[in-house]
């Protein structure tokens, strides 16, 4: 029977017991107050206290470190990152290429430090297969390869449908890109591991706070509102739930299932040795990695948005969903057909309305920010995070002068308009897979396109 929420399968499977951390009970002050408990708080905490132990840090988290997108994604530390090609029409193609050089460093950075910290997070460096199972999606990864190139990653492969296969062996491959900035972790295992190293640093956590306004100077909870010269707003998919900022970031949702481990006779078919990062090159993409523990987690989205830009409490995802993204599985892998399924989950991630991740710090209010990262937040936040430190602390550096610093972009349409866009665009992107694979025609369907631009990704 496949166990369906219950936080993820990430959480059901890290037999680690720790026990809870104590609720704000009353008023209080620091000198840097972080809002929100996962990757992208933990990190500034630690890269804050590292560089300036003396100040006192206080870090809110609503329900426990790791609860939202830290606790529930594919396991991806890779190198994307959301805008940067806006980014590069904004600022110039320079800016853009020592963002992405930043990323490609930051998979080694999360690794580093992880080491550093003996955080066991079933951290495995084996790249990015990103593959193509179409003429459509062929020409669409020939010129994602050669963009990439542009942008400094050298070291990366283009592969044909053998060499494909020989990697993964993946039903209708017709060629791939392979990336080696990118690792396989455990997500959760990550967050706790984070924040048992920030707590050891003396930043003072409290789970079981959520809070309900964030002002210049102090955050609200219902427990006591915190002061500080500095509040940092590490939120992502949940900030829609604070005062005023219900149209900031859409919380989008995205689901994964899991298998029963599979056994090595199956892995040897599938030639997948080396715990290589999988995605594709659908409109509706996918994501998948191999498990630790030898199962497939693989995901996508099912029901992209709520209503009223609601989230979930414990991660469950609708029946069709998990119908859809098993069927997905044995697409890419038909020896699979059967094989168990023994957990879903869903969670959310934060999308501005251009699509592009974000770092902010106003000096006159002392209000921070950092997020919006689409999907790819695993080491987006860790760079997010060291350029709020260097921007808490007024240091001028590299980090603070690449272009998503600062960055502004209007609020989300009112409902039900918000609602019908998003369902109207996801269903084009699905209609389009669907034509593209119905027709095996090399290029990309003027539906997908016209999706692209309305939705502010093209």
């Amino acid at each position: 029977m496949t166990i369906n929420g219950g936080i993820s399968f990430w959480y059901a499977s890290d037999d680690r017991t720790d026990p809870p951390r104590a609720p704000l009970t009353t008023d209080t002050t620091a000198d840097v107050l972080i809002v929100g408990g996962g990757y992208t708080g933990l990190w500034t905490a630690y890269y804050l206290k590292r560089a300036a132990p003396g100040l006192r840090i206080t870090l809110l988290e609503q329900k426990f470190c790791g609860y939202g997108a830290s606790g529930r994604n594919g396991g991806w530390l890779y190198n994307g990152i959301a805008g940067r090609d806006r980014y590069a029409a904004l600022h110039g193609h320079p800016a853009a290429r020592r963002l992405q050089q930043a990323m490609n460093e930051t998979v080694t950075e999360v690794i580093d430090v992880a080491d550093k910290e003996g955080i066991d997070a079933d951290i495995h460096r084996g790249g990015v297969l990103e593959v193509a199972r179409t003429p459509a999606q062929l020409s669409r990864l020939r010129a994602f390869h050669a963009h990439e190139v542009a942008f400094g990653e050298t070291d990366r492969e283009l592969l044909d449908a053998a060499a494909t296969r020989a990697r993964i062996d993946i039903a209708d491959a017709v060629g791939s890109s392979w990336s080696p900035h990118g690792a396989r972790i455990h997500p959760l295992k990550l967050a706790k591991g984070l924040a048992a190293a920030v707590e050891a640093l003396g930043v003072v956590i409290h789970e079981s706070t959520p809070v309900t306004e964030i002002a210049p100077g102090r955050a609200v909870t219902p427990y006591g509102t915190v002061r500080a010269p500095h509040v940092l707003r590490c939120t992502e998919g949940f900030t829609a739930a604070l005062k005023g900022q219900k149209r900031s970031w859409l919380p989008m949702n995205s689901s994964m299932i899991v298998t029963a481990p599979l056994p090595p006779s199956v892995w040897d078919r599938l030639g997948w040795s080396d715990s290589t990062l999988l995605g594709d090159m659908a409109h509706a993409y996918m994501y998948a990695q191999r498990t630790a523990d030898d199962r497939i987690a693989i995901g996508g989205r099912g029901v992209p948005y709520r209503f009223g830009s609601r989230t979930d409490s414990d991660g469950r995802t609708q029946p069709a969903t998990v119908a859809s993204l098993t069927a997905l599985l044995t697409a890419f892998f038909p020896q699979l057909t059967g094989t168990e399924i023994t957990h879903a989950w869903s969670g959310v991630l934060g999308v501005p309305r251009d699509w592009c991740a974000t770092v902010t710090l106003d000096h006159a209010s002392g209000l921070g920010w950092a997020g919006g990262y689409v999907g790819s937040g695993v080491a987006t936040s860790n760079l997010a995070a060291r350029t709020l430190r260097d921007l808490v602390l007024g240091e001028s550096t590299e980090l603070t002068a690449l272009p998503w610093v600062n960055h502004r972009v209007r609020r989300w349409e009112p409902e039900p308009l918000r609602w019908l866009g998003v369902q109207a665009l996801y269903a084009a992107y699905r209609e389009a897979d669907r034509r593209e694979s119905a027709t095996h025609r090399p290029t990309t369907t003027p539906l997908a396109r016209l999706a692209d631009r309305i939705s502010g990704r093209g």
